[in-house]
C-alpha cells in the first residue's frame, strides 16, 4: 500500500470490482469500512496493488474482477441517464437491474430524448469514448420545426456558435418533409456536449420537437423496441475498442474481420432502386 502514482486507486479498485460507484466507495472509505491488510484507511486517494495488497470491504475481501462486458439500451423518454435522481424520477438503470453485472452508462442522454445508450463496466472504454479527443460519432434523428433549407444545412455541417463555443463540423440531411411543413433531419456529430443537437437547431430557427439518437459509436438500435436491451456483438466490440484509439468509423473493426477470415468479394456492384426511409417507428 502507497501514496504515490504506482498502483490503483483503492477507490477505482472497488468500483472495478463491481461493489459500488466510485463515489460511493469513497464515501465507505470515510467511514472506515474499508480495510487494505488488515489496516482501516480513511483516505480515498490511498493507492494499492490489486496483485499483492489484501483488500477488505466490511471484513470481506473483494470479488474477482468480473469480466468486461457490453450493452446497447434503447433509453425511452421520461429517464433520467444516471443511477440515482434527487427528484425521484425513473433511471436507466431500472430498465438495466437484472444484468448479471454492474455497468454504468457511457455518456448521457437528456431526459426527453431517447436511442442509443451503451453501458459497460469497462472504465477505461468509456473515458475514451467520451472524451473529445475521440470524436465518437453520434448519430441522431430530429422532427424538427420547418424545413432546413440548403443554406442553413451548409451552416450547421460548418459549426455553428452557440453560448458554450463553436460547435465542431457535423453531417447533416433532410430526411423527408411531413405534411405539415416540418422536416425530420438527420445529424451525426461527434461532440458530447449538454443538450447539443437541441440547442444546435434552436440556433438556426429550427427547433426539435422530438429527439432520437440511432446509434452511438456506430452501435445501432435498429429493431429494438424501447427499454430493450441487447450484448453488442463481438464484431461491436471490436469497432468500439477501435473508435475509442481513435480509428475512424469506416475502418473500425476491419481488423476483427481479418482476424475472422472475412473477405471482400471483388465482384460487379448491381446496384438496385433506393429504399425509402422507414417512417413507421419514427412517426410512433
Amino acid at each position: 500500500m502507497s501514496e504515490d502514482a504506482n498502483g490503483v486507486r483503492i477507490a477505482k479498485l472497488i468500483s472495478d470490482r463491481g461493489l459500488a460507484s466510485r463515489r460511493e466507495a469513497e464515501g465507505w472509505i470515510r467511514e472506515g469500512r474499508v480495510m487494505v491488510n488488515g489496516e482501516v484507511i480513511e483516505h480515498p486517494g490511498t493507492v494499492v496493488d490489486p496483485d499483492t495488497d489484501r483488500v477488505k470491504v466490511d471484513g470481506r475481501p473483494l470479488p474477482r474482477p468480473p469480466p468486461n462486458v457490453y450493452y446497447v439500451l434503447y433509453k425511452p423518454r421520461g429517464y433520467i441517464t444516471s443511477r440515482k435522481d434527487p427528484k425521484g424520477r425513473r433511471t436507466v438503470m431500472e430498465l438495466v437491474k437484472d444484468l448479471p453485472h454492474r455497468v454504468e452508462p457511457v455518456g448521457r442522454l437528456d431526459f426527453d430524448t431517447e436511442g442509443a445508450l451503451l453501458l459497460t463496466n469497462d472504465g477505461e472504454l468509456a473515458h475514451k469514448l467520451t472524451h473529445p479527443s475521440t470524436g465518437a460519432p453520434r448519430r441522431y434523428l430530429a422532427k424538427v420545426w420547418r424545413t432546413p433549407d440548403d443554406r442553413t444545412l451548409h451552416r450547421i455541417q460548418k459549426g455553428v456558435p452557440l453560448e458554450d463555443g463553436r460547435t465542431g463540423p457535423c453531417r447533416v440531411r433532410v430526411v423527408e418533409a411531413t405534411d405539415n411543413g416540418n422536416a425530420w433531419v438527420e445529424l451525426t456529430v461527434t461532440e458530447g456536449r449538454n443538450r447539443l443537437v437541441r440547442r444546435l437547431m434552436q440556433a438556426v430557427n429550427h427547433p426539435v420537437a422530438k429527439l432520437r439518437r440511432e446509434s452511438f459509436a456506430t452501435v445501432s438500435i435498429r429493431g429494438m423496441e424501447r427499454g430493450e436491451v441487447r450484448p453488442l456483438t463481438s464484431m461491436e466490440v471490436a469497432r468500439v475498442h477501435d473508435i475509442a484509439e481513435g480509428v475512424r468509423p469506416a475502418k473500425a473493426g476491419q481488423r476483427f474481420r481479418r482476424s475472422k477470415g472475412f473477405a471482400k468479394a471483388k465482384v460487379k456492384s448491381r446496384r438496385g432502386p433506393k429504399k425509402r426511409f422507414d417512417a413507421g417507428r419514427r412517426r410512433s
